[in-house]
């Protein structure tokens, strides 16, 4: 036999416990590394949908028509489903858009720059039936310098009548037209950009109160106006004469004249030629219509802010010329804004308290001349008039009611 050396046995049944030792621990470290990684995915799965639902919070009020159901016109929604958000209460009020407030906006201010607002304002629906029961109004468009003297006679003008008209009011930036939340001017105004007179943002403005009364889809007619005109019949009339009316009403004539086509550039070659060329007042009144037309160009609006530059006004050809080249069946080239230029020079005669009579009232609504209305003719052309100053307001409220019926 084979004699063992001391301890030698001893050291090799030791060996045994101290390998089995060693395997133990490297379990033990793979154990761990696995609950590390499950803790690590965890942890993002975690994180991942928290941001998740926080984002779908911050969502909430825009798309909170999901899951939702009106239950009032004043857009209070109750949930169907509860939903698994700790904020939110099965009865709150929410930001929502219904029918009525997307044809009618009842606020005028937005943040919109000009080109938002033309694009927005040429939105024409290709449904022809309107969803709800639509009453055409007319928009009456005030371009001021500042306060609007002949308020009050306005003011009695439309008293009665405020579910067949809206008022926009284009003033200097920073100018506030103070009135009572009675009145039909208040919160009327526009967003608005300084104005010069015989510059192209004269024509920038009429554009842009186009532009934010279309954004009203219940106004028909468009109605150019500043602070000194007066109306000189009531309100039935004049409502009635435009909405029946198959024209607009857009002073529009060829004048051969250095003050018509002399104000004619060549550089407007091809796209404008002379032949085109048109002149007319600036006080205008359109249908919805011509009005989507004329916000949605900028070929032809481009061309005039180039080069029709003092002394060419574009508020004397650019709607003019435009509407003659294009939809010309559609206006009756006439404007409804009686003016009186007899006295020559660049500005009409100023009417005050001194001129204002019976004689003079009826003369304006009806001269003796008759005018094309439809397929007929009638004695009725004007249903508004300027120039008048600040002092012809209290003999124009005494007579209103005697000569023009409100």
């Amino acid at each position: 036999m084979r004699r063992t050396r001391a301890g030698e046995g001893r050291d090799e049944t030791s060996a045994i416990p101290e390998k089995e030792k060693h395997t133990c621990l490297l379990r033990m470290a793979h154990i761990l590394s696995y609950l590390v990684v499950f803790a690590a995915g965890l942890m993002i799965g975690l994180t991942t949908t928290s941001q998740f639902n926080g984002g779908f919070v911050s969502q909430r009020d825009r798309y909170s028509f999901i899951n939702f159901q009106p239950s009032s016109n004043n857009c209070t929604l109750s949930l169907k489903q509860p939903l698994p958000l700790p904020s939110l209460d099965h009865q709150d009020q929410f930001p929502c858009m219904d029918i009525h407030n997307f044809v009618h906006p009842t606020e005028l201010i937005h943040s919109m720059s000009d080109t938002e607002l033309f694009w927005r304002a040429s939105l024409v629906p290709n449904k022809q039936e309107y969803p709800y029961k639509r009453k055409p109004k007319v928009a009456f468009m005030f371009l001021t310098r500042g306060p609007l003297p002949m308020l009050p006679l306005w003011e009695r003008f439309f008293f009665g009548h405020s579910n067949f008209f809206n008022i926009y009011v284009h003033a200097p930036p920073g100018y506030h037209l103070d009135v009572s939340n009675s009145s039909a001017f208040y919160r009327r105004q526009i967003p608005s950009q300084a104005v010069s007179w015989g510059t192209v943002a004269l024509a920038d403005a009429e554009r842009r109160l186009l532009a934010n009364a279309l954004l009203d889809f219940s106004n028909e007619r468009f109605v150019l106006l500043s602070e000194s005109c007066i109306p000189v019949y009531n309100f039935p009339t004049v409502y009635r004469y435009l909405i029946d009316s198959f024209h607009s009403f857009v002073e529009s004539y060829d004048d051969p004249s250095r003050y018509g086509r002399g104000r004619y550039s060549r550089s407007m070659l091809p796209d404008i030629q002379l032949r085109h060329w048109r002149k007319g007042s600036q006080w205008f009144e359109l249908s919805r219509v011509l009005a989507v037309y004329i916000v949605s160009d900028t070929r032809y609006y481009t061309l005039f802010r180039k080069y029709c530059k003092p002394a060419c006004y574009p508020d004397e050809h650019y709607i003019q010329t435009f509407l003659n080249m294009f939809h010309g069946n559609l206006n009756s080239n006439r404007t409804v804004t009686w003016v009186d230029w007899s006295q020559g020079g660049p500005h009409p005669a100023t009417y005050g308290r001194a001129n204002i009579t019976v004689n003079f009232l009826q003369a304006i609504r009806n001269n003796g001349t008759l005018c094309r209305y439809n397929s007929d003719m009638t004695s009725i052309c004007f249903l508004f008039a300027r120039k008048f100053d600040r002092t012809a307001l209290e003999p124009l409220l005494d007579l209103a009611s005697q000569v023009m019926n409100f």
